[in-house]
């Protein structure tokens, strides 16, 4: 059996500032944009990587959740406790100075890690944390 990876699912409360980021910002292309009873998916993915699939979706999809938990996924959004993702890239500080440039929140500067990666990370404007990391090895 080979399994892939297909979609990757980011939580966003605003798509229009998400896309600013990661089409813009990150230079991602917009695969498509869905919008279904109320709700929007925004999909985008890297051109060398035609196979998966980054999809921004709302914090909570599920049409019966009660306004309590759509509140509590909002608050956790907010305070960035949500997962993120890390982007491979063979540049580590070009990246970085690329996407400060454009505006985006800094969490970490460049750095060697002691687990083997150079990395940085930013804040999306949804609160997501994204790492850009290229292993010390290669």
């Amino acid at each position: 059996m080979d399994l892939t990876l297909s979609h990757v699912f980011i939580a966003v409360d605003d798509h229009d500032e998400a896309l600013a980021f990661y089409r813009d910002a990150l230079g991602l292309e917009v695969r498509n944009d869905v919008g279904f009873e109320g709700m929007r998916w925004v999909t985008v993915g890297s051109p060398s990587q035609p196979g998966v699939d980054i999809v921004l979706e709302p914090p909570l999809t599920d049409p019966n959740a009660s306004p309590a938990d759509r509140q509590a996924m909002a608050e956790q959004l907010a305070k960035g406790l949500l997962r993120g993702v890390v982007f491979r890239t063979d540049d580590v500080d070009a990246t970085f100075e690329r996407i400060r440039a454009a505006g985006a929140e800094v969490l970490q500067e460049p750095i060697d890690q002691p687990y083997g990666v150079r990395d940085c990370a930013f804040r999306d404007p949804s609160g997501n944390m994204v790492r850009f990391a290229r292993s010390r090895a290669t």
